[in-house]
């Protein structure tokens, strides 16, 4: 018998192809009259589009997002939603767009409308991080949780292979740490499984057909359950590599997650066997003890990064990078020591198969 507390954290969701004409809809269902479009700057032809849909109740652009959300960039949007009298937000694009909304969110209580056009899964998690003086600052705070999410895989067209990629292992990520979690129930091992099937199925045929809408379908489906899994969870020493890699040393989100994503779970396998029985069924049937090792072969074989090196990080970098690991650290199934952590990073620096 598995002892478990269950209780949902969800935002109303509108799904499927076409989904964004219904953002009229969800705009007057939050009862919100102004909205601040967020964007990152690559992504302001969207928020045009999204802007020009909303018509005079679009209070402006905001087109400053950025990765791991620093805190100039959060001050400078909530102070922008002041000026214009904006009632609600409405975030397009990933982790970086959806976080800065979060930001917001947290400072001032701004309902927020996110329209994911990526796989990161922000949308479905009360998670926040805000990067101030080179120290990324992760917590949980219902406040930060969108109202409303539509996803409309048309949205994800534009979105490179390369980071197709990358940002699907980082939502297959999720739902492996939600598999191990101490507070973890059989509703979320089931979405986690599920979403992790359906991402190593969509995965190799978006890389082999970029425009193959049933695939990003299935990309987007998959991302919406790991997603959920991540919001209703505690995450372990994944998260906390990536969070402390990105934030001080400024590594890529969703391309530092698909590279580390391996090796931690190779660290933790031995502990989990109930974990890698679900995520070896979802790979398709493999051995349980070779789920780590697939994970790295799906990377691989679609192209994306395998060895930290590849983003940026120097060698001499790792002690340093471990130190803030063992820092503050989140509850993980196996204990983490200074000498076995520092040999994960080794091997993740190298881009070794685990």
């Amino acid at each position: 018998m598995h002892d478990f507390t269950y209780r949902p954290q969800s935002p109303r969701t509108v799904f499927g192809a076409g989904a964004l004409v219904h953002l009229e809809r969800e705009i007057d269902l939050l009862g919100a009259q102004r909205a601040l479009v967020l964007c990152t700057p690559g992504q302001v032809a969207q928020a045009q589009q999204v802007a020009e849909r909303l018509g005079a109740r679009a209070a402006g652009i905001f087109a400053r997002a950025e990765m791991h959300v620093p805190i100039e960039a959060a001050r400078a949007a909530r102070d922008e939603a002041r000026r214009l009298g904006a009632d609600c937000a409405v975030a397009i694009g990933g982790g970086s767009t959806i976080g800065l909304g979060k930001a917001i969110a947290l400072d001032s209580g701004l309902p927020i409308l996110a329209i994911p056009t990526t796989y990161a899964g922000s949308e479905m998690t009360p998670i926040y991080g805000i990067t101030e003086a080179g120290l990324k600052t992760t917590g949980r705070d219902a406040r930060v949780m969108p109202r409303t999410v539509i996803y409309d895989p048309a949205l994800t067209l534009p979105l490179p292979v390369p980071l197709s990629m990358t940002s699907g292992i980082n939502a297959i990520a999720h739902a492996v740490e939600g598999l191990y979690a101490p507070d973890g129930n059989p509703i979320m091992d089931l979405m986690a499984e599920e979403g992790i099937r359906a991402l190593a199925r969509a995965l190799p045929a978006i890389h082999q057909r970029a425009d193959d809408m049933e695939a990003r379908g299935d990309a987007l489906y998959g991302a919406w359950l790991c997603g959920s899994v991540l919001g209703n969870v505690s995450v372990a020493l994944h998260h906390k590599l990536c969070h402390t890699l990105g934030g001080s040393f400024k590594l890529p989100h969703a391309e530092t997650h698909t590279v580390v994503l391996p090796h931690a779970l190779a660290f933790n396998l031995p502990q989990v066997p109930a974990a890698a029985a679900r995520i070896a069924r979802a790979l398709g049937g493999v051995a349980p003890h070779t789920v780590a090792g697939v994970l790295y072969d799906l990377a691989q074989s679609v192209g994306a990064p395998v060895a930290l090196r590849d983003l940026g990080l120097r060698e001499a970098d790792l002690d340093r990078a471990c130190e803030l690991a063992l820092t503050h650290q989140y509850p993980n199934p196996r204990p983490l020591e200074k000498a076995p952590l520092r040999a994960l990073l080794q091997r993740a620096y190298e881009g070794q198969r685990p």
